[in-house]
Order: C-alpha cells, then sequence, then structure tokens
C-alpha cells in the first residue's frame, strides 16, 4: 500500500478542506463547504484524516467537541462522526487507525466519546470498547389531544439566506430544555443543520421566540428540533404547528412532559447509540436531539 500521511485540524488548508468535502459529498451526499464559508466550521469540530501522495484525503474519523449535561451533571465530551473511507481504500484498517488515535488522544480530555451508527458498522465500535444503549421514541398522538384543530398558525418560514442574523442570535441564546440530556453551546452544529441538513424545514413563532425545526410526512409532523430564547412552552408551541389534517407528533429529541405523551425505548439500527465511559452514565428514557449528532 502507498505511503499515506495521517493529518487533523487542516481546514484552513483549502486543497486538504476541500478533498475532505468531496469524500463527504461522495460517501453522505453533505456538502460542508456553505457551513465553513459562513464561519461556523471552528476548532471544536476536528477531523482526523489520511492523505494519500497526490494530497486526496481518502479516509476520515471527525471529532466534535461537546458539552453534555446529564441529569443536571456537566461532562465534556467527544462525539466522533463523519467516519468514511473512499472505496479504493476500503478494508484496509484505516478507519481503526483513525479510532484508536482519536481515543488515544482525547481521552485525557473528555469525559466520555459517543457516536451514532448505522447498521452496516454495528459491530464495528465495540471491538473499541464501546457499549450501545437504545434511546427512547417520544411521540403525541394528537387525535387523543386537546390540542386537535387549535392551531394559531401564527408561523413564518424561515430562509437561511435573508435571516441568518436572527437564527444565529436564537441559537446564541438559547434557553436549556428541561430533559435528562441537554447539549449546551452548540450553536455551531445547529448551524450546520440549518444550513445543510434542513434549510427548507425551519419556521419561526415570534410570540414566543421559537425556532421550530419541522417536517410533514402524510398525517405524521416530524418535529426535530424547537430553540426558544425563553423557557420553552411545547403545548404553546403545537398551538400553532398543528392543523386538522396531523394525527401524530414525532418528537427527535426530549420534550418537556406534556398531556399525552408516550415515551418508549427503540433499537434503531441506522441510528443506533454507542458511548465509551469508566462509568455508566445513560439509562432510563433519554434522547440526544437529532440537531446534536455528527
Amino acid at each position: 500500500m502507498e505511503n499515506l500521511n495521517l493529518v487533523t485540524g487542516y481546514r484552513k488548508d483549502e486543497k486538504l478542506r476541500n478533498s475532505f468535502n468531496h469524500l463527504a459529498q461522495t460517501t453522505f451526499q453533505i456538502d460542508f463547504s456553505k457551513w465553513f464559508n459562513k464561519g461556523y466550521w471552528n476548532d471544536k469540530y476536528v477531523p482526523y484524516s489520511f492523505a494519500n501522495n497526490d494530497g486526496d484525503i481518502i479516509a476520515n474519523a471527525s471529532i466534535f467537541k461537546m458539552n453534555i449535561v446529564i441529569d443536571n451533571v456537566s461532562h465534556n465530551a467527544i462525539q466522533i462522526g463523519t467516519v468514511m473511507t473512499d472505496a479504493r481504500y476500503s478494508n484496509k484498517g484505516l478507519a481503526k487507525i483513525l479510532m484508536n488515535k482519536i481515543i488515544d488522544s482525547q481521552k485525557d480530555d473528555c469525559d466520555f466519546f459517543y457516536l451514532f451508527a448505522n447498521e452496516s458498522v454495528l459491530e464495528f465500535y465495540p471491538k473499541f470498547g464501546f457499549s450501545r444503549v437504545d434511546e427512547s421514541e417520544y411521540s403525541l398522538v394528537v387525535t387523543n389531544s386537546s390540542l386537535k384543530g387549535a392551531t394559531k398558525n401564527n408561523v413564518r418560514k424561515l430562509s437561511v439566506d435573508t435571516d441568518i442574523r436572527l437564527l444565529e442570535a436564537i441559537t446564541k441564546n438559547r434557553y436549556p430544555n428541561k430533559s435528562k440530556i441537554n447539549v449546551i453551546n452548540n450553536e455551531e452544529l445547529l448551524m450546520f443543520y440549518f444550513l445543510v441538513i434542513f434549510p427548507e424545514s425551519i419556521y419561526y413563532i415570534s410570540e414566543l421566540e421559537s425556532v421550530v425545526i419541522m417536517e410533514h410526512e402524510e398525517h405524521t409532523l416530524h418535529i426535530f428540533d424547537i430553540i426558544s430564547t425563553k423557557e420553552l412552552d411545547i403545548s404553546a408551541v403545537l398551538d400553532n404547528v398543528i392543523n386538522e389534517k396531523i394525527e401524530q407528533v414525532i418528537f427527535h429529541f426530549e420534550p418537556d412532559n406534556i398531556k399525552g405523551l408516550q415515551v418508549k425505548k427503540v433499537q434503531s439500527d441506522d441510528d443506533a447509540l454507542f458511548y465509551l465511559s469508566d462509568s455508566p452514565l445513560l439509562d432510563g428514557h433519554f434522547k440526544f436531539p437529532i440537531t446534536s449528532h455528527c
């Protein structure tokens, strides 16, 4: 095998960054360029990569430095993501080397590691000591709720181009949610979701000072996150976003207690949570917000 160079923290190197972005587009159909160009890619997100003799990124595993509050206890965590290998270099153990490098270099500076894996790599991460734990699904049957037909509809769709300063201000001044797991100081990652993942799914309720990321799927409303500058009233948000066609709401985060809220453990092989810690951290019902996945 040709000589490969381990490179890291190269976001300001245009050639390496563009090559990384090309591999991400090829592997995940995700384009990091807009996130970088807007200035949100900072030193919290660090790629660990192999570059070939031509200076092309051919394998990667990134870290995102996270502030996680679990049961009111703050933790410095490392989330691992964007694990990918060019098809021409697969089955050469490159991801294993990168994972070991990350764990060895970061273990003294964090309280735990975690990541989300798809079904193709469920057997891979336990080799490094990671344990799998199931998250919970939070849903509401609207037909059994007093919210049905109560919508106020004071909702404005936002544009990531013209409303970017509003989004920045709200994410920077986000009021912490009341939940078992709270992800804080992650404005950069939220901006990634606004710009790259959900640019057509962002709405604003001015009287609640709340941004809602949501999508409709037939009679189901998926709410991916709610970012508010004041204490969040989920029922008030639902008053504004539920219409007569909605029969169910699925929350992709852990909402405050709502009358009629249904909670159940769900084993998801598409987005399985693994974590590495010296002591147990995650039990009972909980869910990392989907907008905190890297």
